[in-house]
């Protein structure tokens, strides 16, 4: 029998694509807040030598590099540094609770942890919870801990790792709205696709002529989605403080004439609610990208109002990195008989490949529903030192996104909500996502959640959860619905909130609005 031994795969080092934007643009600045600027050739020296110190402290190849901090120069530096090394990126999302972050500390086996001063709770829960060798600070270090600037003062130079396809360079935790956030294994080589992937059907043409701002937390979507920037020479800008302001956003649009941002659909909402977007040139900007949570045709029509064809979605979980489908700016339009396609979210990304599947694996036919299954270059390697999650994400080579649709003839690719959200009430199977872009036609509905909830006649009933406008009339409201939706889809319950609560990574999720009826529920008993 034939047998083949592989070589190695080996492939380039993800930190260097800011060796390589050094060398072409030295002088161009690649980091912008207020007033302090960073060029590329400085970015790319501070990495060095904060690299030669690591190295020279034991930090080695394979070694997992916990990151607790808010967006900042340091923080993207941080990225580099550990892809260089050929260490573990591990960046954690800084809204989250002393005892996640423990839990990841822990989870992910690190052993250097770099934190933003106003976190110092969050690194004595992340020291007793792990087997820490390592700490140091960004900006204020406690006593015995390192100043990340000090490691930046001697100037040297560093011989980036040498790492294979398969070696990992990030952990990216999930949200864990499913249990415990999981730690989703990044590697090199994987990720060198995703940067391709990502300027070829995300931001074609991204080039030294673009500029990019940072809206988001850079230890997650955002943070990818700066990686392409570095690597095409793109100037990133980060917002001018650490607060959301859709304002500021605006605002340093038009200073910079910024082309292209990562957001997320809650965020984008806001922006286009303000009343900054009408207030600032915005004409420079070419792909507003938002991608992470279902986007409502209303929203979308009001982006489309207020910014043009600019704006660009995708589909994609951390374990497949975003790399999952594409809707471009060219397919976006604000009117309905145009578009067409209402609810998609577009087709599979470039060299990969998407297929709707029954329970057992078997592809359903085409406008039937089923979980949408990924495969390609893009999936993540598994969860790190979890062989249970593995197996069941995991079938037959597809990964099983746990997100529920179809797909038309021409490949389009339409969510219907996760597995998780449906429901069935009266023997009948009920898809959230259907409901919700039909209450949000409602002129006087700003949000909503549907989800299904224990009833003793139904099995399950629909429970809206709504955001609503001053003078809100509710018995109007319920007869609009009678002539909108079936009569079994119908929710049997509303709750009215000030706010939806979200979770730390800006999305409406119907586990904490459960959480939050079901308070009101025990309160009332």
């Amino acid at each position: 029998m034939l047998k083949i031994v592989p070589p190695s795969r080996k492939v380039m080092n993800l930190g260097h694509f800011l060796k390589q934007s050094a060398d072409r643009f030295p002088d161009k600045p690649a980091l912008i807040r207020g007033d302090v600027e960073l060029s590329f050739r400085e970015l790319n020296q501070r990495v060095d030598s904060i690299c030669s110190a690591f190295d020279s402290m034991g930090v080695a190849k394979g070694d997992r590099i916990l990151v607790q901090s808010r967006n900042s120069f340091a923080m993207f530096e941080s990225m580099f540094v550990a892809f260089r090394l050929g260490a573990v990126l591990v960046p954690v999302n800084f809204r989250l609770s002393e005892d996640e972050v423990a839990f990841i500390a822990q989870n992910s086996g690190a052993s250097v942890l770099i934190y933003e001063g106003i976190f110092a709770s969050h690194r004595d829960a992340a020291t007793h919870a792990g087997d820490l060798k390592h700490i140091m600070c960004f900006d204020n270090p406690a006593e015995g801990e390192l100043l990340w600037d000090d490691l930046a003062k001697e100037e040297a130079s560093f011989e980036e790792c040498a790492v294979d396809y398969d070696d990992p360079c990030w952990f990216f935790f999930t949200s864990g709205t499913t249990g415990r956030p999981k730690a989703a294994v990044l590697t090199h080589g994987q990720m060198g696709f995703v940067v391709t992937n990502h300027i070829a059907d995300l931001m074609p043409e991204l080039g030294e002529g673009d500029c990019s701002l940072v809206v988001a937390p850079l230890s997650h979507g955002a943070g990818i989605h700066q990686l392409p920037q570095v690597a095409r020479g793109v100037t990133t800008v980060l917002l001018s403080g650490q607060r959301f302001d859709a304002e500021d956003v605006f605002a340093l649009v038009e200073k910079h004439k910024i082309t292209n941002m990562f957001t997320v659909p809650t965020i984008l909402k806001t922006m286009m609610e303000s009343e900054a977007v009408d207030e600032y040139d915005h004409s420079s900007l070419k792909h507003v990208i938002y991608a992470g949570s279902p986007t409502y045709r209303v929203d979308q029509q009001l982006a489309l109002k207020k910014l043009g064809k600019c704006i660009v979605q995708y589909f994609g979980l951390g374990e497949v990195t975003g790399n999952i489908t594409v809707f471009p700016a060219l397919l976006h339009d604000a009117d309905d008989d145009v578009q067409g396609r209402i609810g998609t979210c577009g087709t599979a990304r470039s060299a990969m490949q998407v297929q709707i599947q029954a329970d057992g694996g078997a592809e359903v036919v085409r406008g039937e529903t089923g979980e949408i299954c990924v495969t390609g270059p893009a999936v993540f390697a598994g969860y790190y030192n979890n062989p249970e999650a593995n197996k069941a994400a995991f079938r037959n080579g597809w990964f099983l996104t746990g997100d529920l649709g179809h797909m038309d003839e021409e490949g389009f690719v339409y969510i219907t909500g996760r597995a998780s959200d449906m429901y069935i009430s009266g023997g009948s199977n009920i898809y959230p996502r259907e409901i919700e872009e039909k209450l949000l036609q409602y002129p006087d509905v700003k949000e909503c959640a549907i989800l299904g909830m224990p009833d003793p006649k139904w099995g399950e009933i629909g429970v809206a959860a709504l955001v609503v406008i001053d003078g809100f009339d509710l018995e109007a409201f319920q007869e609009w619905m009678g002539g909108k939706i079936a009569s079994y889809k119908l929710p049997r319950r509303i709750e009215l909130f000030d706010a939806l609560p979200v979770s730390g990574y800006g999305k409406i999720t119907k586990n904490l609005v459960r959480e939050a009826i079901e308070m009101r529920d025990s309160e009332a008993k």
